[in-house]
């Protein structure tokens, strides 16, 4: 039985919509039974079967942001689009709320796909998916496993089963610290049981501490600014729960990632915090993969991580719309 959700119905993006895109919500479930709210994007212009993408992240983030900016965009190049909150987030149902799943997060990027499969409008033969953040490498994960999928991009890519193992920059890599964070959050769980709710880790704050790390100053000028602020992102203002990710610390994905056969296209920013991810992804992908002359990884000279979230002098879109038109036709 579908979940009903409650979909608000007025503009509340952090971009304005365009007179070229036409715009409504839509839900969809996944495998696990846990329905799905997107936005669609579509071109107002356009006839006939579209080739159509579908996009998510970042991790974290809400469709009024970040992936419905690139979907929209997408939309007015001539593609159908759709952005959508993942599991638990946003006004996609699952409960509790604000935890995470590799497999969960990897299921709802190829439930898009079975939506995107059967539009009229939409050539099936044609569809792609786009990942930010977070949502890259869940995307990246979904291409392993969904030969549907004809073309991924991946923008400012997390790995975030390796990052919740390992700590940032894998300086967190070692049994004894892994220990202790299975430990402290296995007492939580109990706390939680006994108390009857999940226990919040909390956002970012409104104001950047003092020694804050650059990528943390980044964040909080994207979310608790303006600039990408919405009231649904981050939890709703109270982060994912403790135990909220406790499964990615032996859940790795992108075992197999140099299997895929579709094309690939990773974007990262050169000062990015997060570079690594995608660059130790791209080799461990081309690693003995059997079409290797259809991924490229492209590193933007000078952009950090949150640049690729909005910035549209630096968001490579006519790449990103070549590699489509080349890779889904």
């Amino acid at each position: 039985m579908n979940e009903t959700l409650h979909l608000c119905q007025e503009w509340d993006k952090v971009f304005p919509l365009s007179e070229e895109v036409r715009h409504h919500k839509t839900t969809f479930t996944n495998r696990y039974g846990i329905t799905l709210a997107a936005d669609v994007y579509e071109p107002k212009k356009a006839s006939g079967k579209l080739p159509a993408i579908a996009l998510s992240g970042p991790f974290g983030a809400v469709k009024e942001q970040a992936s419905g900016l690139y979907a929209h965009q997408l939309a007015k190049r001539g593609f159908f689009a759709i952005a959508f909150d993942p599991s638990y987030t946003g006004e996609s149902g699952g409960f509790p709320r604000n935890v995470a799943s590799p497999d969960i997060n990897t299921e709802d990027f190829m439930a898009a796909v079975d939506f995107l499969s059967v539009q009229e409008n939409v050539d099936p033969d044609k569809i792609g998916i786009l990942g930010i953040c977070g949502f890259g490498g869940m995307a990246l994960n979904a291409a392993t496993l969904d030969t549907r999928i004809k073309a991924t991009v991946t923008s400012t890519m997390y790995d975030m089963t390796r990052v919740n193992a390992n700590g940032y920059f894998d300086e967190e890599d070692s049994e004894k610290i892994r220990f202790q964070k299975k430990e402290a959050l296995s007492k939580q769980r109990t706390i939680d049981f006994k108390n009857g709710n999940y226990a919040s880790a909390g956002a970012l704050p409104d104001e950047i501490p003092d020694g804050a790390p650059q990528y943390l100053v980044d964040y909080i000028l994207y979310y608790r600014r303006k600039r990408g602020y919405h009231p649904r992102s981050q939890g709703e203002g109270k982060g994912w729960n403790v135990t909220g990710c406790q499964s990615f610390l032996n859940m790795p994905i992108l075992q197999y990632s140099n299997e895929i056969r579709s094309a690939v296209l990773m974007i990262h920013g050169e000062k990015a915090h997060s570079c690594y991810f995608s660059k130790d992804a791209y080799q461990k992908m081309m690693d003995g993969n059997p079409v290797p002359d259809n991924k490229e990884l492209l590193i933007i000279p000078g952009a950090v991580h949150t640049d690729l979230y909005d910035q549209m002098d630096i968001i490579p879109f006519d790449k990103i719309t070549d590699f489509y038109q080349t890779y889904l036709k």
